[in-house]
Protein backbone atom coordinates (compact mmCIF):
# COMPACT_ATOMS: atom_id res chain seq x y z
CA UNK A 1 0.00 0.00 0.00
CA UNK A 2 1.28 3.55 -0.70
CA UNK A 3 1.17 6.68 1.63
CA UNK A 4 -2.56 7.34 2.70
CA UNK A 5 -3.89 4.25 1.89
CA UNK A 6 -3.41 2.60 5.03
CA UNK A 7 -5.56 3.49 7.87
CA UNK A 8 -6.97 5.96 6.61
CA UNK A 9 -3.77 8.44 6.61
CA UNK A 10 -3.23 10.64 3.58
CA UNK A 11 -0.16 12.59 3.22
CA UNK A 12 1.06 11.33 6.10
CA UNK A 13 -2.28 12.79 8.04
CA UNK A 14 -5.12 11.00 10.42
CA UNK A 15 -8.26 11.71 9.93
CA UNK A 16 -9.92 14.07 13.03
CA UNK A 17 -13.10 12.26 14.42
CA UNK A 18 -15.48 15.02 16.32
CA UNK A 19 -17.75 13.84 19.14
CA UNK A 20 -21.03 15.67 18.49
CA UNK A 21 -23.74 15.86 21.07
CA UNK A 22 -27.33 14.55 19.60
CA UNK A 23 -28.31 17.92 18.42
CA UNK A 24 -25.44 17.89 15.88
CA UNK A 25 -26.29 14.27 14.87
CA UNK A 26 -30.06 15.73 14.35
CA UNK A 27 -28.80 18.66 12.17
CA UNK A 28 -26.76 16.73 10.24
CA UNK A 29 -29.37 14.19 9.78
CA UNK A 30 -31.61 16.83 8.07
CA UNK A 31 -29.10 18.43 6.12
CA UNK A 32 -28.17 15.14 4.77
CA UNK A 33 -32.06 14.51 3.86
CA UNK A 34 -32.53 18.15 2.60
CA UNK A 35 -31.20 16.94 -1.09
CA UNK A 36 -33.38 13.83 -1.34
CA UNK A 37 -36.12 15.89 -0.40
CA UNK A 38 -35.44 18.74 -3.76
CA UNK A 39 -36.19 15.15 -6.27
CA UNK A 40 -39.07 13.74 -4.12
CA UNK A 41 -41.02 16.79 -4.47
CA UNK A 42 -40.62 16.75 -7.86
CA UNK A 43 -42.03 13.83 -8.29
CA UNK A 44 -44.86 14.94 -6.21
CA UNK A 45 -45.58 18.01 -8.56
CA UNK A 46 -45.64 15.28 -11.35
CA UNK A 47 -47.87 13.20 -10.37
CA UNK A 48 -50.10 16.30 -9.67
CA UNK A 49 -49.78 16.95 -13.26
CA UNK A 50 -48.62 19.90 -15.51
CA UNK A 51 -52.01 22.30 -15.73
CA UNK A 52 -54.62 22.32 -18.68
CA UNK A 53 -55.22 25.75 -18.86
CA UNK A 54 -58.66 26.97 -19.97
CA UNK A 55 -59.17 30.33 -21.32
CA UNK A 56 -62.43 32.29 -21.78
CA UNK A 57 -61.35 33.74 -25.50
CA UNK A 58 -64.20 35.21 -27.00
CA UNK A 59 -68.25 35.50 -26.37
CA UNK A 60 -70.23 35.88 -30.06
CA UNK A 61 -73.86 35.96 -31.07
CA UNK A 62 -75.10 33.09 -32.89
CA UNK A 63 -78.46 33.50 -33.53
CA UNK A 64 -80.48 33.04 -29.95
CA UNK A 65 -76.79 31.18 -28.72
CA UNK A 66 -73.97 32.54 -27.64
CA UNK A 67 -71.38 31.26 -29.67
CA UNK A 68 -68.02 29.88 -27.24
CA UNK A 69 -64.41 30.10 -28.20
CA UNK A 70 -62.35 28.48 -25.25
CA UNK A 71 -58.48 28.30 -25.86
CA UNK A 72 -57.71 25.09 -24.05
CA UNK A 73 -53.66 25.35 -23.67
CA UNK A 74 -52.16 21.42 -23.00
CA UNK A 75 -48.79 23.04 -23.90
CA UNK A 76 -47.17 21.22 -20.65
CA UNK A 77 -48.51 18.10 -20.67
CA UNK A 78 -49.33 14.88 -22.18
CA UNK A 79 -51.71 13.90 -24.69
CA UNK A 80 -55.24 13.37 -23.75
CA UNK A 81 -58.11 11.06 -25.98
CA UNK A 82 -61.04 13.08 -23.53
CA UNK A 83 -61.57 16.19 -21.76
CA UNK A 84 -64.87 16.61 -21.19
CA UNK A 85 -66.13 19.56 -18.86
CA UNK A 86 -69.56 20.81 -17.03
CA UNK A 87 -70.04 24.53 -17.86
CA UNK A 88 -72.69 26.49 -16.19
CA UNK A 89 -73.77 29.97 -17.52
CA UNK A 90 -74.89 32.88 -14.96
CA UNK A 91 -76.84 35.91 -15.96
CA UNK A 92 -75.57 39.40 -15.34
CA UNK A 93 -77.46 38.97 -11.71
CA UNK A 94 -75.47 36.15 -10.82
CA UNK A 95 -78.51 33.33 -11.40
CA UNK A 96 -77.53 30.43 -13.30
CA UNK A 97 -78.99 30.18 -16.63
CA UNK A 98 -77.74 27.55 -19.25
CA UNK A 99 -75.39 24.13 -18.27
CA UNK A 100 -73.72 22.53 -21.50
CA UNK A 101 -71.39 19.49 -21.45
CA UNK A 102 -68.72 20.11 -23.63
CA UNK A 103 -65.81 17.55 -24.82
CA UNK A 104 -62.76 19.77 -25.23
CA UNK A 105 -60.68 16.53 -26.23
CA UNK A 106 -59.12 15.09 -27.91
CA UNK A 107 -56.01 17.27 -26.72
CA UNK A 108 -52.67 16.47 -28.53
CA UNK A 109 -49.47 16.42 -26.79
CA UNK A 110 -47.76 19.83 -26.00
CA UNK A 111 -50.35 21.49 -28.05
CA UNK A 112 -53.02 24.52 -27.71
CA UNK A 113 -56.07 24.27 -29.21
CA UNK A 114 -59.58 26.26 -29.73
CA UNK A 115 -62.49 24.13 -29.28
CA UNK A 116 -66.04 26.56 -30.04
CA UNK A 117 -69.44 26.12 -28.52
CA UNK A 118 -72.88 27.30 -27.93
CA UNK A 119 -74.49 28.39 -24.68
CA UNK A 120 -78.28 27.69 -27.18
CA UNK A 121 -80.98 29.70 -25.71
CA UNK A 122 -78.98 32.65 -24.52
CA UNK A 123 -77.64 35.72 -25.41
CA UNK A 124 -74.14 36.67 -25.41
CA UNK A 125 -75.20 40.22 -23.31
CA UNK A 126 -77.29 38.23 -21.11
CA UNK A 127 -73.95 36.14 -19.51
CA UNK A 128 -72.23 37.22 -16.82
CA UNK A 129 -70.43 34.55 -15.60
CA UNK A 130 -69.38 31.35 -16.65
CA UNK A 131 -68.42 28.53 -13.84
CA UNK A 132 -66.25 25.16 -14.73
CA UNK A 133 -68.38 23.10 -12.40
CA UNK A 134 -66.77 19.76 -13.07
CA UNK A 135 -64.05 17.56 -14.98
CA UNK A 136 -66.58 14.70 -16.34
CA UNK A 137 -64.50 12.56 -17.80
CA UNK A 138 -60.79 12.68 -18.29
CA UNK A 139 -59.37 9.97 -20.33
CA UNK A 140 -55.49 9.50 -21.53
CA UNK A 141 -52.25 8.16 -20.19
CA UNK A 142 -52.11 8.12 -16.06
CA UNK A 143 -55.37 10.96 -15.97
CA UNK A 144 -58.26 10.56 -13.96
CA UNK A 145 -61.25 13.01 -13.78
CA UNK A 146 -60.23 14.51 -10.08
CA UNK A 147 -56.57 14.48 -11.28
CA UNK A 148 -57.73 17.05 -14.40
CA UNK A 149 -59.97 19.02 -12.27
CA UNK A 150 -57.54 19.77 -9.77
CA UNK A 151 -54.81 20.32 -12.73
CA UNK A 152 -57.56 22.82 -14.61
CA UNK A 153 -56.83 26.51 -14.48
CA UNK A 154 -59.74 28.64 -15.67
CA UNK A 155 -58.90 32.80 -16.84
CA UNK A 156 -61.24 35.07 -19.26
CA UNK A 157 -60.02 37.51 -22.03
CA UNK A 158 -63.98 38.09 -23.02
CA UNK A 159 -66.57 40.52 -21.26
CA UNK A 160 -67.24 37.91 -18.12
CA UNK A 161 -65.39 35.86 -15.80
CA UNK A 162 -64.58 32.20 -16.38
CA UNK A 163 -64.39 30.45 -12.60
CA UNK A 164 -63.56 26.99 -11.02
Amino acid sequence: MGRGDAGGERDGRRPVRIAAGPAVAAALAVALALPAAGPASAQGEGAKGSPIKLQLNRLEPAGDACRTYVLVDNSRGGALKSLKVDLFAFDTEGVAQKRVAVELGPLADKKTSVKIFDFAGIACPKIGRVLLNDVLSCEGGEASREGCLERTETESKASVPFDR
